[in-house]
């Protein structure tokens, strides 16, 4: 136990310098896990020599709290709301995908296997595991990845959402064929051969971890709605994950020597878990925020640990077959999504680009990798070393891909290329200080402006700043063309003629600009202002009621104002067409971010947990960046 002990300190420490090493790969462009790998192989028996060469078999337990958290987080990543309008199209890629790649990968890496070191001499029934089992991880996917990168080019569409769902349920797909390709090769390397014994194996392993999850889901269940603080939750889910891998190995051992020996996939089991908390629970935000809070160090073990255990020797010698493997799997990839897409009557666009969008790899594959090792030890390290190779390439250069898939079929929203989703854009009229404070403060929130005023003498005045200001000689239809266009959100005027700020604001509603922002030079004028749906603000009393909101409610006084740390207000568009329809309970906001009103062709609604969203409403969301910008992407615009 002391040994243990020292061995579980030296680990995490090197763990915190992992962490570390990652966010430098990260601000260079290179992804984050290959620098917890490099960590680890560092540290490892190979190096350094900081941890001994038993560290990896020592620290399974480790491995196993994070493969029960990798494998929640991919259960509640397929949630069935989100994806039902592209149902047809995921289904028949991901159908075509496994049809085309998973064999294509399974006999090219049989091939392989007379080049590959440590299988060159095995007997070719170890051989045709070896393929069975590598060719089904190697077709695993990367959420997490996906979503960053879509998250980062701000990306929207058909295509986005088909991609997305398509990397989410494939790992789901890929685990329970894992469990039969692990059954399968245990009967080939044991000679059992495929009896009757043999599918009765398969179909109590497969309802085992199905009823085992459907449990799981349950104890998850209890566990979230215990009044306990979300640390002693935490706790006990990654207790939980730990013990689904000690059942599934007691379970087993117990088994063994009967008329069938059971092995219940515990990543099934998990992965079933997280799946139904996410679809047929109340419990599927705090599951979700617990797993956001516990993933980050979580990942970082694991993968330290994954490269504590690598056999940089043949590593080193799988390299070629690596590089092999890597471009097979993207021809077979892109292959299956081209005729998938073009089953599914995609645009070309889509066809040409949805297998580029599909390689990246990450979690999944590398604990399938490290589930091999422990099942099989006849493989062991060195089958799990040959995977992580292909995995760090495919986790490289995936990203890149993704991102150029995306640009290319048009959904990508890059700062470079604003589209009417991508950014709001308002038009001020009049120019004046108050007007350029307004200017400059939404520019800071990502708004793009443009100012104009009829008096040549204010534009003179501000021509020099760093802000779009335009001279129009009049209100009228023609001179504001290329002021107010479709894809105008806001239009806010501060002109001294409120016979030209009615003109403007005529302008405006025709042109569907649903926000208007007016101040009356003078009152009596509000009512005719108003008639087009703008906001009348009347500096002297909007001052007043500011100030009785302050005394009344100081904190959302202190929003207002932008003195609150870090909690904005702002309005959303719903223009999903995936979120039309759902109650506002089912939609998944980042954690920290909650609906306020809901405004409907005109009336606001206070919403409840079933106030059901449509296409085309206006939301009021409260939070904190960069939740309250995710909530944004994923809503509309």
């Amino acid at each position: 136990m002391t040994e243990l002990i020292l061995l579980t300190s030296s680990f995490l420490i090197v763990a915190l310098a992992a962490k570390k090493i990652g966010q430098w790969f990260s601000a260079i462009g290179l992804p984050y896990i290959t620098g917890y790998l490099l960590a680890g192989a560092v540290a490892g028996p190979f190096i350094l020599g900081l941890l001994p060469k038993t560290a990896a078999a020592d620290l399974r337990w480790i491995d196993e709290i994070s493969l029960g958290v990798i494998a929640f987080v991919a259960g509640s990543e397929l949630y069935i709301k989100e994806i039902r309008s592209r149902v047809g199209s995921i289904s028949r890629i991901l159908g075509m995908v496994l049809l085309i790649a998973l064999p294509l990968g399974s006999v090219a890496l049989f091939l392989l296997t007379n080049l590959i070191p440590f299988t060159a001499e095995m007997p070719v029934t170890q051989r045709l595991a070896v393929a069975l089992l590598g060719g089904t991880i190697l077709l695993a996917l990367s959420p997490p990845s996906t979503i960053a990168v879509i998250k980062e080019v701000k990306a929207k569409g058909n295509f986005t959402r088909t991609l997305l769902g398509v990397t989410v349920s494939m790992d789901v797909v890929i685990i329970v064929l894992f469990a039969v390709a692990v059954a399968v090769s245990s009967a080939i390397m044991t000679g059992v051969g495929f009896s009757p014994t043999f599918l009765l194996l398969l179909v109590v392993d497969l309802g085992l971890a199905i009823v085992a999850g459907i449990i799981t889901g349950y104890i998850l269940q209890f566990v979230l709605s215990a009044p306990v603080h979300n640390l002693i939750k935490a706790g006990l889910i990654l207790g939980l994950g730990y013990l689904i891998f000690a059942g599934s190995h007691l379970l087993t051992d117990y088994t063994k020597g009967m008329l069938i020996q059971v092995h219940a996939e515990p990543l099934l089991v998990a992965l079933i878990g997280g799946f139904y908390i996410t679809n047929f629970t109340s419990s599927r935000r705090p599951f979700e925020e617990i797993l956001h809070d516990i993933s980050s160090p979580v990942y970082v073990a694991f993968f330290t640990l994954t490269g504590v255990g690598l056999k940089l020797d043949i590593l080193l010698a799988t390299l070629p077959v690596a590089l092999a493997l890597f471009f097979i799997r993207f021809i077979g990839i892109n292959l299956g999504a081209f005729a998938g897409s073009k089953l599914a009557g995609e645009p070309a666009k889509f066809t040409k680009f949805a297998g580029l969008a599909l390689i990246t790899q990450a979690g999944i594959a590398l604990g399938l990798a490290r589930e091999v090792a422990v099942e099989f030890p006849a493989l062991g390290d060195a089958f799990s070393t040959m995977v992580i190779s292909v995995v760090v390439l495919n986790e490289i250069f995936g990203p890149m891909f993704l991102k150029e898939a995306l640009k290319r079929v048009g959904e990508a929203n890059l700062p470079e290329a604003h589209s009417a989703d991508a950014m709001r854009d308002v038009l001020i009229l009049g120019i004046e200080d108050q007007s350029l404070e307004l200017a400059r403060s939404l520019q800071k929130s990502g708004w793009q402006v443009v100012m104009a005023d009829t008096d040549r003498d204010h534009v003179a005045r501000y021509q020099e700043t760093d802000l779009a200001v335009h001279y129009v000689s009049t209100i009228n239809a023609e001179t504001m063309a290329t002021l107010i266009t479709n894809t105008t959100d806001a239009v806010v005027t501060l002109l001294e003629d409120d016979t030209e700020n009615l003109k403007a604001l005529e302008l405006a509603y025709k042109r569907g600009v649903t926000r208007q922002v007016v101040r009356p030079n003078d009152l009596s004028q509000s009512d005719r202002l108003s008639e087009f749906g703008a906001l009348v603000v009347d500096p002297t009393s909007a001052m007043v009621y500011l100030l009785e909101q302050t005394v009344r409610a100081p904190q959302s006084a202190a929003i207002l104002l932008h003195q609150d740390s870090g909690r904005e207000l702002v309005q959303v568009t719903v223009s999903n067409p995936d979120i039309s329809g759902q109650l506002v309970r089912d939609v998944r906001l980042p954690s920290g971010v909650l609906f306020l009103d809901v405004t409907r062709n005109g009336d606001v609604i206070l919403p409840n947990g079933y106030t059901r969203l449509k296409e085309g409403d206006e939301v009021t969301l409260i939070g904190r960046e960069p939740a309250l910008s995710g909530a944004v992407m994923k809503l509309g615009f």
